[in-house]
């Protein structure tokens, strides 16, 4: 079969991601429960006209995509796969108060039609003249990995040359509301510093796009490849060691052979015993590294971890803020990234240099 590579990276996130050129040379101390993007210049990439009819999460994905296509040198795609959580979540409360406001009468579908989860992926579709493979996946925080694992299969059997894969997640008032009467989002304003020590429940919620160009083919853009990817809904935590080990076997790798284990705490109390699982055993004397006290938590805060992931690899930098732990590392080959939320949706991401 044939192998996968990225070939090109894109992130718009609640940091100045959108600058490729750029590694986190500068972070942004948030200090708040909610973290917005930091958008770039909408008009540099859409029409004014085509943007003020968009939602967020549709201009923060357009964009993205279109950055990633840039920096691989592509006009076209084979496919178009995209992961979400909540799809365009503003645009699903717009259409739902209107329906009580307008004691359900006279109401204008243009919330509705671009509510839908697979507008993002449509959109972009739409902007590139794309008519091929184009298929959104919703399975919580597992979605873009849902994404990832089609698209690489799809280049294995060469069935495709070029996929553009991505995660896009924004954040609605009304939600964000209901997600801190439930706990899920904290209560107390927390920075992004002190959240991965942070001991109450929820954690910083954020939003954002991430893109990625992947294809069989490596070119000189090319950040890493994409060695393989596995994923569990749910997992006892005395497990997790043990179904790392066994992952990174069935790649022909040792617990000795990563170089960087990359982590999704996110602060929660609950469950970020998760992850404290693995720290401190079979990867004890690993580089540790975490991402989501930059981003928050969303269901697709995982493809920021691969931007990051993919940016390590190609520079051969690792940024002070994003480290738990400091191991000295002369080069950085193999990465294992590991993310969960809340107990499920499990996913295993392993990336080697080229």
């Amino acid at each position: 079969m044939n192998k996968v590579y990225i070939n090109s990276i894109s992130s718009i996130s609640p940091q100045k991601t959108f600058d490729n050129s750029e590694f986190l040379n500068e972070v942004i101390n948030h200090e708040n429960q909610v973290v917005f993007a930091v958008e770039p210049i909408y008009k540099d990439y859409i029409p004014p006209a085509a943007a003020r009819r968009m939602a967020k999460g549709i201009k923060m994905g357009v964009v993205a995509s279109k950055m990633a296509l840039k920096e691989a040198e592509l006009e076209h795609v084979d496919a178009i796969i995209t992961g979400t959580g909540m799809g365009c979540l503003r645009d699903s409360e717009k259409f739902l108060s209107a329906i009580i406001d307008n004691n359900e009468q006279f109401l204008t579908p243009t919330s509705f039609i671009q509510s839908t989860h697979n507008t993002v992926g449509g959109q972009i579709a739409l902007e590139l003249q794309c008519k091929g493979y184009n298929f959104t996946y919703v399975h919580g925080s597992n979605s873009f990995e849902s994404a990832l694992l089609d698209a690489k299969l799809q280049l294995e059997l060469n069935e495709a040359q070029n996929i553009l894969v991505g995660g896009v997640d924004e954040l609605g008032d009304h939600t964000t509301k209901l997600q801190q009467l439930i706990h899920l989002i904290k209560n107390e304003a927390i920075t992004t510093n002190t959240l991965l020590k942070s001991k109450t429940k929820g954690s910083m919620f954020g939003e954002g796009a991430s893109f990625f160009v992947l294809s069989n083919k490596k070119q000189a853009s090319t950040y890493a490849e994409l060695v393989s990817v596995k994923m569990y809904n749910t997992l006892p935590l005395d497990e997790v060691s043990g179904l790392t080990t066994n992952f990174l076997k069935k790649n022909n790798l040792t617990i000795e052979d990563i170089d960087i284990v990359v982590l999704g705490n996110n602060g929660d109390i609950d469950f970020d015993g998760y992850f404290n699982q693995l720290t401190s055993t079979v990867f004890n004397n690993t580089q540790q590294v975490c991402y989501k006290h930059l981003c928050g938590e969303f269901n697709t805060a995982s493809p920021f971890g691969i931007w990051i992931a993919s940016k390590i690899l190609k520079t051969q930098s690792l940024p002070d803020i994003l480290k738990l732990n400091d191991k000295e590392t002369g080069s950085f080959k193999n990465i294992l990234l590991y993310n969960q939320y809340r107990g499920e949706n499990h996913s295993f991401t392993l990336l080697k240099t080229c």
